[in-house]
């Protein structure tokens, strides 16, 4: 298990909308990773299954999606991850001893979009 370095992409513009499973395959597609995940494809991600890396399960919490030929941090996309972390849509199933590390990655976008997380209200 894994949480994935914190790659501190551009953001995206605060209003663009966020549409996960098109993320995944503009994604996809710019890591050159539709027959299997890689490191680029990680990059996009918060958090990854270390041990089952060759599969797209393994891989979850994506902030990211391909603007203009670029990876960036979508905000939507980060405060999504961020609401997932806090339960909703079902929360996320991680071992304990991430989620802190994932919640201080998320974190970082979040001051980065200058705003605070929703665990540090």
């Amino acid at each position: 298990m894994a949480v994935t370095s914190f790659q501190d992409l551009p953001l995206a513009d605060r209003d663009r909308a966020w549409d996960g499973a098109a993320a995944e395959k503009r994604v996809r597609a710019w890591a050159d990773a539709e027959d299997g995940p890689n490191p680029k494809y990680r990059d996009a991600h918060v958090w990854y299954d270390a041990e089952n890396k060759e599969n797209f399960t393994a891989y979850k919490l994506l902030v990211a999606d391909v603007v203009d030929g670029r990876l960036r941090a979508v905000p939507r996309g980060v405060i999504a991850a961020g609401n997932v972390m806090q339960g909703s849509r079902g929360g996320v199933d991680l071992p304990a001893k991430d989620i802190d590390r994932v919640k201080s990655h998320l974190a970082k976008y979040y001051a980065k979009m200058g705003d605070s997380a929703p665990w540090e209200d």
